[in-house]
């Protein structure tokens, strides 16, 4: 390939030295992949002062390159990255159909020979296929003339892109000249940048997606466990976000200072996908327990079964004549009555009263039990009192104190794991969203002030979640209503925080949730004026 005589360098060397370093030390500190490669052929043209150019990827099976970004001064072209524009030209092929090396086309040849290559005039080059270039400027009233082809390579030396820039403009005048020597060894000193800071931002980002990818694979275990909480680790972070993104929107109130960046966000976002990670070690009987006699079956059955013995038993003994025809009556109804009250009340779906409790007692005396050994016993056992006397929900206290356990599972293990530091405040905040405000919360009993502001978020969106949910076995769905009835209470009381409840209101958070999750049953008119606790936003 024969090497275009380079005129002296364009500008001060010097200068462009040090904006070279000032770039690199940007690209490393990007993010966001389209904007990391906008910014290098950004960067590129402004170094070599070109009018235009173009990056290309090399594709996963590393058959062709793939344009990524085009950026013309001249004709305003803006294509990929930022742009929102798609560009629209095939890849540019390494290989024929019969796989051999391309070496026509500029950046296949820069590949195949892992070299620049510093043309001074596309129409006057030999060896090269530019007629794509030349109906390009037919089109478009352009004149397509020096152009400058860099490999990339990564620190393992692959290439993983070529980045091409045409028409080096002279300063001050603007004349089109060929480009520099300098030009090309800023050119390719950038480009080894580039390859490097793309290549860290797509490792860090592989290593990301394993690790979110990991995450989601818990989750959907500890949904899996149970048909009653799935979809419960997806929902929580969802609106976990909806709401922190709403106190970093908002303007008005203590928590107005309060902002997160990109990073915060991930963390926060990580944060509340592993916030029952826990549960993996939750026995699945209790997770399931629909009803209160529920172990591995429904008990409620056994004690229809025992009801219908003694009914039975009131009917022979009116045939033997040891009862009247009333008294047998009465004896039934009484039966159908206290078997109908224990079906009820094993659904757990209504608190207890003191009353209800006494009556589950009464019948365990009321009809004695002649066990299969023959001696008499009570007609419910004392685990199944027990069970029958919850006051609310389906859980006893000891399984309670199981249910509860799992948030402690989930501290000690994110506390165990090795956090980088833009996450390490992920066990703090995962770990506090079954804390109250008031410390009356657990597991650490922490108080509003030992808590950071997404901790807080955090447990408001558990409990708002909890209320809403429609796959739970001892309840339905609430509506919007009744939901934030219940959350307004629970700001009244020292349960949840109150300027996050505040902010939950103003900015509509619940109804954002409830488009994305709720049934259209669910989603009634709120009127804000009766929720517990509401006040208006102030004025700015």
């Amino acid at each position: 390939m024969n090497t275009v005589q380079a005129p002296p360098a364009h500008g001060d060397l010097s200068h462009r030295l040090s904006e070279l370093l000032r770039i690199g030390a940007a690209l490393s500190k990007e993010r966001d992949i389209n904007r990391l490669l906008e910014a290098i052929l950004v960067a590129a043209k402004d170094i070599t002062n070109a009018d235009g150019g173009t990056l290309y990827r090399m594709t996963e099976d590393r058959q062709a390159l793939r344009f990524e970004i085009m950026r013309n001064d001249t004709l305003g072209i803006a294509m990929g990255g930022t742009s929102g524009e798609d560009i629209p030209f095939y890849p540019v092929n390494l290989f024929d159909r019969e796989g051999g090396a391309i070496h026509s086309m500029v950046a296949a040849y820069a590949v195949h020979h892992d070299c620049s290559v510093n043309i001074a005039d596309a129409y006057t080059e030999a060896g090269f296929d530019f007629s794509g270039t030349k109906n390009f400027d037919k089109k478009t009233g352009y004149r397509s003339t020096s152009f400058l082809t860099v490999p990339m390579k990564n620190h393992e030396d692959e290439i993983i892109g070529v980045l091409q820039l045409i028409n080096a403009k002279r300063r001050p005048d603007g004349e089109v000249v060929p480009f520099s020597g300098d030009d090309q060894k800023l050119a390719e000193s950038l480009a080894s940048q580039a390859a490097i800071a793309l290549t860290n931002r797509l490792l860090i980002n592989h290593l990301e997606t394993l690790f979110e990818s990991f995450i989601q694979m818990i989750n959907a275990a500890i949904d899996d466990k149970s048909p009653y909480t799935g979809g419960h680790c997806e929902r929580v972070p969802t609106l976990t976000m909806l709401l922190a993104e709403a106190v970093n929107n908002c303007r008005v109130g203590p928590l107005r200072d309060f902002s997160m960046d990109e990073r915060d966000r991930y963390e926060l976002k990580i944060a509340g996908l592993l916030h029952d990670c826990g549960k993996v070690t939750t026995p699945v009987h209790v997770v399931d327990k629909a009803t209160k006699l529920q172990t591995i079956n429904d008990r409620i059955e056994l004690i229809d079964t025992r009801f219908e013995v003694v009914r039975r038993d009131a009917e022979i003994a009116q045939l033997r004549g040891e009862s009247s025809a009333e008294q047998t009556a009465s004896l039934l109804n009484a039966i159908r009555e206290d078997r109908d009250f224990l079906r009820r009340t094993n659904i757990g779906g209504e608190a207890m009263s003191d009353a209800d409790i006494a009556r589950v007692r009464e019948i365990s005396a009321r009809y004695p039990w002649r066990g299969p050994d023959g001696s008499t016993a009570p007609f419910l056992s004392d685990d199944e009192i027990e069970n029958l006397t919850i006051r609310a929900g389906t859980l006893t206290a000891a399984e309670r104190e199981i249910i509860n356990h799992h948030i402690e599972v989930t501290i000690q293990m994110l506390e165990s794991l090795p956090w980088p530091r833009h996450l390490k405040n992920v066990p703090e905040y995962a770990g506090g969203h079954h804390e109250r405000m008031d410390g009356k919360g657990y597991p650490r009993g922490l108080t509003r002030e030992q808590m950071s502001v997404q901790a807080r978020c955090m447990g408001i969106a558990d409990i708002f979640e909890a209320l809403t949910a429609k796959d739970r076995p001892y309840k339905k769905g609430k509506t919007l209503t009744e939901s934030l009835t219940i959350l307004g209470k629970f700001k009244l009381n020292g349960h949840v925080d109150p300027d996050l409840f505040d902010i939950f209101m103003w900015e509509k958070v619940y109804e954002k949730y409830a488009a994305e999750f709720l049934d259209p049953e669910q989603i009634d008119t709120v009127d804000v004026s009766r929720i517990p606790g509401y006040r208006p936003p102030p004025v700015q």
